[in-house]
């Protein structure tokens, strides 16, 4: 599934880039006045491989919930079971990522692809495990690569589920205590920045917290040295991580936009482009992350956030609060007269 999944995805047509920037500048408007909007309006364009875009409603959130092995080293101030306790919350509507998600008109389907309990049945709510909670990136690789690929597909498989129930845009969510940890360890790795420029507060940890997480990180990277992208996965990742990665992969596939949270989707980005460089151009920056990490992964992907309002909660809100600026972004291409047809004179010189 993996390697169909990769080979099914296609750079941006330079056609339809082409096209969506001569229509920007038509439109009633003074050229690049709506800013960042109309970059996402061309890129949308390049994307699907026609101008304009299709709209990317409906859009689906998925969050992906695990545990990791590496809570054990005391990086993280709340304890493993809020996990699945804030599966339980999701599942129910309780959570915030629900109330935007119904802000905006988004579906919310939760998986669990690797929470350290068994969770009872709930609509709603998916059950993919590749494990209980992975092993501890400080000690060793936190899973195998085998195990890496499962979660990967399970993923791809969250994402063609969701577009062939309708779906045209995917924003992706996260849940597992100790994941900024791992996404950390994989933003070094990918990018090749040192440990203590991309390793947050996460949650919210003191100094003396912060500085153990770094060398926990640092222990990581020496632990598991970097090497092929899976390898690299299945070393310093966590099983949603592996998932989101793929969820990014099939949403592109499908050539449906993907809407990226904070640094944990940053970090499975990095892990999709390492896998397929060009699955980048299906993707949007719905907002940029206060961790550190993700301002790192946004520079080594290439893109330019929509939003900034010092987020730092992932569950994808801040891809479900950036929707409504992608959907303001291509309904311009639809929707806005050219000068030629509502017969507006265009400004000489």
């Amino acid at each position: 599934m993996l390697e169909e999944t990769i080979a099914a995805i296609r750079p941006a047509d330079a056609r339809a880039l082409a096209d969506a920037r001569a229509h920007q500048d038509r439109l009633t408007k003074p050229p690049g006045s709506l800013g960042v909007l109309e970059e996402v309006a061309v890129r949308l364009a390049g994307a699907a491989g026609v101008s304009p875009p299709p709209m990317p409603v409906p859009a689906a959130l998925a969050i992906f919930a695990a545990d990791h092995g590496v809570h054990a080293q005391g990086v993280s101030p709340w304890p493993q079971e809020v996990t699945q306790q804030m599966v339980a919350n999701f599942v129910a509507g309780g959570a915030v990522a629900n109330a935007f998600a119904a802000q905006t008109g988004a579906t919310v389907t939760v998986v669990d692809v690797g929470v350290a309990a068994d969770l009872a049945p709930a609509p709603g709510l998916i059950v993919m495990k590749a494990g209980y909670g992975t092993a501890d990136l400080s000690a060793g690789p936190a899973m195998s690569v085998p195990q890496a690929v499962q979660a990967v597909e399970s993923g791809i498989s969250v994402a063609r589920g969701l577009v062939e129930g309708g779906a045209r845009c995917l924003i992706t969510g996260d849940m597992g205590i100790a994941n900024t940890t791992a996404s950390a360890a994989l933003i070094s790795a990918f990018t090749g920045k040192d440990a203590a420029l991309v390793t947050g507060r996460g949650t919210g940890i003191d100094d003396e917290t912060h500085i153990h997480k770094v060398a926990v990180v640092r222990r990581a990277l020496a632990v598991n040295r970097p090497g092929e992208p899976l390898e690299t996965l299945a070393g310093v990742g966590g099983f949603e991580h592996a998932a989101l990665a793929g969820f990014i992969l099939g949403g592109a596939a499908a050539g449906v936009p993907v809407i990226l949270d904070g640094v944990i989707a940053g970090a499975a980005a990095l892990v999709a482009q390492a896998l397929a460089p060009a699955v980048i151009d299906h993707c949007v920056a719905g907002h940029r992350s206060a961790e550190p990490g993700h301002a790192a992964a946004l520079e080594h992907l290439g893109l330019r956030p929509l939003v900034d309002l010092e987020l730092r909660l992932g569950e994808g809100t801040g891809g479900l609060l950036a929707h409504p600026l992608v959907c303001a972004a291509v309904r311009v291409m639809h929707d806005v007269a050219t000068f030629d047809s509502a017969g507006v004179t265009e400004k000489t010189g």
